[in-house]
């Protein structure tokens, strides 16, 4: 089935276009009473039919099943084998250290699987816990798990919505639904149907389960509960949406298979060779978990977390909070990122931008709700006049603190810090000029007006004060304040000119106009304000927008730099996300959810290179374009701070919560920003890049050893050193896990590559496992193996199985030493392993060498190990062999930095290339 299949129905799955009936249809299909309500008897009946009004969510796995899990994987199995048959051949010391490595895989992998994130339970906890419902003609108050369709609720200015109901009737409601559609402003409600392809968002005579009512109120009747509400469908997409393994999981799973394919091939290979020599049972098993604990390599998966909880930790620090190891390294595979608009991008304050007063623009600097700000004129001088303060001030309800707390609604505290801005205090102002009357605003008529004495010129003067919708406001305008605050005849022309200069930029407008009543009576006109909101003089209009986050832009210049594509898929209107898009720099091509819809799978794809903002789209719509990058091969990271983003998010590759967002958001989320700081989600991206170049070097060295260890082993069986075991296995174990421990901190702590976000992201189809880097691991295996083998052929004594040697221990020590210089020279390439900084590793790296010495030394170590001292010149010896490697690893890098020259002397291009 295609994306669009899946996601392109309509919004409403249950056949009753409830939006578009009128109300007394409405309560006809439901069955109900607008007045008296069901009784108790019928709502016992529908609840036990529909069930209660909850989210439902699907039981978590046991932590039995997760541990079980754990230890299917395939690296796992083999390390249990290779307990089992130490058991077996009394290899006790062996079994012990790797039963201790499957636990700790076991334990490490159960507890991040535990950890997985319970988006449809967050959303459950969202149910608001009262309702007052009409039941047997009565208003009682009840929990709103008890709601059911049909149910008649009042509902009143901060109520949260109980369920899903269409408005029967309403004064002056407005809902906010930023947490369901994106939309930042509160969208006026009323009982008037809509027609039946109206879109989620421009549904007004419907309102949703957990919105909020910011003004006004109404009496609903339920529709829908439960999981059929539009939340209860979120919670569904949610939970259709499976976890999905990372890039690296999926190349490192591909890789065990390999390496375990090999290994077993060399155990196999070796054990007939062994066979046809006419070696016993015993010696056979010991010999084959001798080769297999050389050839799994046993501490990859221990030294992958390791590096991944480094990464974390450092994301932790920056203020991003990964919800699994795996995810660090996602991020540094970011191609796209498809980012919500509303407190994501922006701040989610609305703020007057621009002005225009007495025929002349002004612009408004200050951010949010912060008082901070002036108004300016084109010659950058400050606008002083405390009667248009008052204007904007005084005819609305909604209150800023200093601090910049907001109650009410966010359009008239936008207006309120405006006024500050032109000195007026709104609280202090209404006090010392109260209304005399007022009109509330309402959405038939979309205008309010107050009714007050203030002071104009110095002269107290009665006055209708009036803001609203632009065209309405005008319309009831016969004058205006010219440039010298004189009234003359209305410009309608150039009004309508600054209408749509600020509506083309996003903006939204309002209109402020008030009406002089010096030589009316003001109780006529206090007791019908409504008839006196004519012949008005317009004072101004005022364009007020979401204003981007100050970091924004350059986090999308930087993102951009890096090669990823930034997306800004919003709930609100595509022009004022478009102009929000330009704002950024996301570059051209701006779509409505209504268009997306008309658009199947394969034109979307085709026009997705020239589309970079979707306005009014719908949690399906965000789920689908997400699925659809996709299936393009990029890896997705989805940003937002809503309920209605959690689907998209937890489908994507890294979702990215705002940790100020919603609790549902941030339980799906593999990545919450505390600081909800667009710039820090490019910085995490940054760092994955890091960890992602230091688990490449690690694998460079991981391989390194692993295939010297294969080829040593494989060359004793053939020419019968030991009888083919070059190494006892505790050997092995000792400096594949505790030497090459240090050496993967050293790894780690490495200086970060420079330039890292001046090239393309990687690409996940070409994984870690390429032609280039097959050739190196063999290569330098090669080296170590043939060092490591002439101690063993040309050794002062001759190797056993059974019995310590000096030759076998010079093998072991030559080995041990290779690997700590292979931790030195493969923490980077092609850069030379030898160049500063170096000191943090090297004094790192002083420790495996102390424990290569002492466990060659001590007697302790000689009989856990089956080592033996060596003389001073052999020492010597094992040095002079060690630097063999140092030579060749650095003459070959020292070959690629000359061919990457040569090739950035023809195609400059070619420079930033080279692999870190």
């Amino acid at each position: 089935m295609t994306i669009e299949a899946q996601h392109s129905g309509t919004d409403d799955v249950h056949g009753v276009e409830w939006w578009s009936l009128p109300p007394d249809d409405v309560l006809a299909q439901a069955k109900t009473e607008g007045s008296r309500g069901l009784t108790a008897a019928e709502a016992e009946r529908r609840l036990a039919e529909a069930g209660p009004n909850a989210l439902q969510s699907a039981p978590p796995p046991s932590v039995w099943r997760i541990a079980l899990s754990q230890v299917l994987e395939l690296m796992t199995l083999m390390l249990i084998a290779v307990t089992i048959v130490s058991l077996l051949i009394g290899q006790v010391t062996t079994a012990i250290i790797v039963a201790i490595l499957v636990l700790f895989n076991v334990v490490t992998g159960t507890q991040q699987e535990v950890k997985a994130r319970r988006s449809v339970d967050a959303l459950a906890k969202l149910q608001t816990p009262k309702a007052r419902v009409i039941r047997d003609g009565a208003l009682i108050q009840i929990e709103a798990t008890g709601l059911v369709p049909g149910d008649i609720v009042e509902l009143e200015s901060g109520d949260l919505v109980p369920a899903d109901g269409r408005i029967l009737r309403s004064a002056n409601l407005e809902t906010q639904e930023a947490s369901l559609t994106g939309e930042s402003l509160p969208i006026p409600k009323g009982p008037a149907e809509n027609t039946a392809d109206t879109a989620l968002a421009d549904r007004t005579s419907m309102v949703f389960q957990n919105t909020s009512v910011t003004r006004g109120t109404a009496r609903i009747a339920v529709v829908e509960t439960g999981m059929r509400t539009q939340m209860g469908r979120i919670a569904s997409l949610l939970t259709q949406v499976g976890d999905k393994k990372s890039p690296l999981q999926l190349e490192l799973d591909g890789l065990t298979k390999v390496l375990g394919i090999i290994a077993w091939s060399a155990v196999l290979v070796i054990v007939v060779i062994g066979f046809v020599r006419g070696q016993s049972l015993d010696e056979l098993l010991f010999l084959a978990t001798a080769v297999a604990i050389s050839a799994i390599p046993t501490g990859l998966p221990v030294f992958v977390q390791s590096l991944l909880a480094w990464g974390a930790s450092k994301l932790a620090k920056e203020r991003a909070i990964v919800a699994s190891l795996n995810d660090v390294e996602t991020l540094g595979a970011t191609s796209a990122i498809c980012s919500d608009k509303t407190g994501t991008l922006t701040l989610n304050k609305m703020t007057v931008r621009t002005a225009w007063f007495g025929g002349n623009s002004y612009r408004v600097t200050g951010e949010g709700y912060s008082f901070d700000g002036k108004v300016l004129g084109t010659s950058d001088e400050p606008l002083d006049a405390p009667t248009l303060g008052l204007a904007v001030s005084l005819p609305n309800d909604a209150t800023v603190s200093a601090e910049g707390e907001v109650v009410g609604d966010p359009t008239e505290a936008a207006l309120v810090v405006l006024g500050a801005r032109l000195g007026i205090d709104a609280d202090q102002a209404r006090k010392d000029y109260p209304r005399l009357a007022e009109v509330p605003f309402d959405s038939d008529y979309k205008f309010m007006a107050t009714l007050q004495r203030i002071p104009v010129r110095g002269v107290q003067r009665l006055v209708l004060l009036v803001k609203g919708a632009p065209d309405v406001v005008l319309g009831r305008c016969a004058s205006m304040l010219g440039e010298s605050r004189e009234v003359e005849p209305l410009a309608a022309g150039s009004a309508t000119a600054e209408l749509e200069r600020m509506s083309a930029t996003g903006l939204r407008t309002l209109a402020i106009a008030a009406r002089f009543l010096d030589d009316a009576d003001e109780g006529t006109v206090a007791a019908d304000p409504m008839a006196w909101v004519s012949e008005l003089v317009l004072i101004g209009i005022v364009g007020i927008v979401d204003p981007l986050r100050p970091e924004a832009k350059a986090a999308v210049d930087i993102a951009h730099r890096a090669g990823i594509d930034v997306r800004m898929i919003t709930g609100d209107h595509a022009v004022t996300a478009g102009a929000i898009g330009a704002e950024l720099g996301l570059g051209a091509g701006a779509v409505s959810g209504a268009d997306l819809k008309q658009m199947n799978d394969e034109e979307l794809l085709r026009r997705l290179p020239e589309l970079h903002v979707f306005g009014r789209v719908t949690p399906d719509d965000k789920l689908r374009l997400v699925g659809l990058l996709q299936s393009e091969g990029a890896i997705v990271a989805m940003t937002g701070d809503a309920v209605n983003d959690a689907a998209a998010i937890k489908q994507a590759n890294i979702g990215v919560a705002m940790g100020s967002g919603s609790e549902v958001t941030k339980q799906a989320a593999k990545l919450v920003l505390t600081d909800d700081n667009f710039a820090t989600l490019v910085h995490a991206v940054e760092l994955g890049r890091i960890v992602y170049s230091k688990i490449t070097a690690y694998l460079r060295f991981q391989m390194t050893q692993l295939l010297s260890l294969i080829m040593l082993f494989l060359a004793a069986s053939a020419f019968s050193i030991a009888e083919g075991v070059a190494l006892f296995p505790a050997q092995v174990l000792f400096i594949n896990f505790f030497v090459a421990l240090f050496a993967v901190i050293a790894i780690a702590a490495d200086a970060n590559p420079p330039g890292i976000m001046n090239h393309p992201p990687r690409d996940p189809r070409i994984g870690v496992v390429n032609r280039v880097s097959l050739v190196e691991w063999l290569v330098y295996g090669a080296v170590i193996f043939l060092i490591a083998l002439v101690p063993l052929v040309w050794g002062p004594d001759v190797p056993s199985p059974v019995e310590p040697t000096a030759s076998m221990t010079m093998a072991y020590v030559v080995l041990g030493l290779a690997t700590v210089l292979s931790a030195l020279l493969m923490r980077r390439t092609p850069e030379s392993g030898l160049l500063p900084p170096i000191a943090a590793v090297a004094k790192i790296l002083v420790w495996p060498v102390v424990l290569i010495v002492a466990s060659t030394e001590l007697g302790l170590f000689q009989r856990m190990l089956g080592t033996v001292s060596l003389t001073g010149w052999q020492w010597l010896q094992c040095l002079g062999l060690t630097l063999v490697l140092l030579v060749v690893v650095e003459g070959d890098k020292w070959l690629r930095r000359r061919r990457i020259a040569n090739r950035a002397a023809v195609s400059p291009a070619v420079a930033s290339t080279g692999v870190h």
